[in-house]
């Protein structure tokens, strides 16, 4: 890195309903692609942007973390300013700060969490269906709910990691909370974890909702776990109901801390 390049840390939010997913993908509209479009403009010239993990095509951010290196004297608020006029409605970038230069939005991160929201309505509402997976069939709740805490821990989850994901070195995560609660109509799955595989999080409430359809059962659970065999887990849940909530770092960056946008535009 040039001594006079800066590294930045931008916290995105978007609606993933109409993208291809995070990564760049040659001929398909993706948040990383139309991220590093816009700050090119503002740069000059190319800019690579690191998400802190890939959302898949239909998955949405309340706080993704993107880092990127540049040269434009560009102060903080004007970076996020000029950014969003550049990203398309349903993309927003919501806060922005200077990094040290050796961090990087994935292998920085210590923990992520994700929520997963199911609708349980007789009648899914226009306003919500792109943001929920509605479920409006008989679910045995308390079983789910007894069942989420069982998948915590220290553990191998080949069980719930879906071919694709490119190759990795070992399938064991820890997954520091698990829990599945009642928040008016929804049903939400929230699970905070060192790092998750391929559609793990989607595979989990695939399998928490055999639980509630009595398919599987509470303690077939650690039985999959165990199996460490994709075929022994429930189906994948739609990607619409999942959203990347939040991602932890060890430390703030620096230079003054994060610059937000309007308290309007934040969770």
């Amino acid at each position: 890195m040039k001594p006079s390049d800066r590294t930045w840390k931008l916290t995105l939010s978007y609606d993933g309903t109409d993208f291809a997913g995070w990564q760049v993908q040659p001929g398909l509209s993706t948040i990383q692609g139309r991220l590093q479009r816009a700050l090119a403009r503002i740069e000059g010239a190319h800019v690579k942007v690191d998400g802190s993990g890939r959302t898949d095509a239909g998955v949405h951010a309340l706080a993704q973390v993107a880092s990127c290196s540049m040269r434009n004297p560009i102060p903080d608020h004007g970076l996020l300013k000029a950014t969003n006029r550049l990203l398309p409605p349903s993309i927003r970038v919501i806060s922005v700060c200077e990094a040290s230069a050796g961090f990087h939005a994935r292998y920085s991160a210590v923990a992520k969490t994700y929520e997963y929201r199911i609708l349980r309505t007789a009648i899914c509402s226009p306003f919500l269906a792109r943001y929920a997976y509605w479920h409006p069939y008989p679910l045995d709740e308390e079983a789910m709910r007894r069942a989420a805490p069982v998948l915590s821990g220290e553990r191998d989850f080949r069980s719930f990691a879906s071919e694709g994901g490119g190759p990795r070195r070992s399938a064991v995560r820890t997954v520091y909370s698990s829990e599945l609660r009642r928040t008016g109509d929804l049903l939400v799955y929230r699970v905070r974890g060192s790092g998750f595989l391929y559609r793990m999080v989607r595979n989990l409430v695939g399998t928490l909702l055999e639980v509630g359809r009595g398919n599987v059962t509470v303690e077939d659970i650690e039985s999959i776990l165990e199996a460490r065999d994709r075929r022994a887990a429930g189906p994948t849940a739609p990607a619409r109901g999942l959203f990347l909530e939040s991602v932890e770092y060890p430390s703030a960056p620096k230079a003054g801390g994060d610059v937000p946008a309007s308290s309007s535009s934040r969770r």
